[in-house]
């Protein structure tokens, strides 16, 4: 079965399932004590990088993030704690998708991840070897998942109204690029100015290019009825990051509680 990328498949009966619990701390919330979706997309990082430790994937090997789709029903607030659940909910040529259900009193959220593994001297895509496979086809239950982007293009208004992103020296992660949990504070800032958009909703972000140290950046933005679109580019105008959050009202529904 092929679905894909950002599709929220359930938790599998069998197979390898992983979960952590965390609490919520004082430098992951807002101002109003919820949870921010860079910090919850830093737990979604953590949690899969201990799934991949504990089984020791190949050495020479690194999964970079490609794209994330959050389902945000309710965000858990300071010091709550957070239960997380994470398996493979699909498997690629080159990429995997990664679920993760973040359960708690008050939260209820369901993310999907699609990585890509790459060779780690030459950064390019590898494939997918037959025992990652063993490990994870059965949580995969033989899912399929397309590589394939879905966010649309900015308009010439908004590549001409592009402000500049500044970057920082603590966005780059060790492997000298921003770490994908950085595009989530683009979406924090959009969430900050528009109070009007809130959970229930869904947010996406697909990363199309590594952001070097040296890249210039430029945030375009925008507005429309069923949320609100943003998109970081280079200095050519091409986009590196894209970025849409909705109400979920506009985006098929609510998501499952598993």
């Amino acid at each position: 079965m092929a679905v894909d990328a950002d599709s929220m498949v359930p938790e599998p009966p069998s197979g390898r399932i992983v979960r952590r619990d965390r609490r919520v701390r004082l430098g992951d919330v807002s101002p109003a004590g919820r949870l921010r979706l860079d910090a919850l997309v830093r737990y979604l990082q953590d949690v899969a990088t201990d799934d991949s430790r504990d089984v020791g994937l190949t050495p020479g090997r690194q999964w970079v993030v490609r794209s994330t789709r959050l389902h945000v029903h309710e965000l858990p607030v300071y010091e709550d704690m957070v239960w997380l659940a994470t398996w493979c909910g699909g498997v690629g040529s080159h990429y995997a998708q990664r679920r993760t259900s973040i359960r708690g009193d008050r939260a209820w959220i369901d993310a999907a991840t699609l990585w890509v593994q790459v060779d780690e001297a030459s950064m390019r895509p590898a494939r997918v070897d037959d025992r990652f496979r063993e490990l994870y086809a059965e949580a995969a239950q033989g899912v399929t998942v397309s590589a394939r982007l879905a966010h649309h293009d900015p308009s010439p208004q908004a590549v001409a109204a592009a402000a500049p992103w500044p970057l920082r020296f603590t966005d780059f992660d060790a492997l000298a690029h921003v770490n994908n949990a950085i595009a989530w504070v683009v979406v924090e800032e959009l969430l900050a100015e528009r109070r009007g958009l809130r959970p229930p909703m869904w947010a996406s972000v697909e990363h199309r290019a590594p952001i070097e140290r040296d890249d210039v950046v430029r945030l375009a933005v925008t507005d429309h009825e069923a949320g609100v679109d943003a998109w970081l580019l280079n200095v050519a105008g091409a986009v590196l990051v894209s970025a849409e959050v909705r109400h979920t009202s506009a985006a098929g529904g609510q998501p499952t509680r598993t």
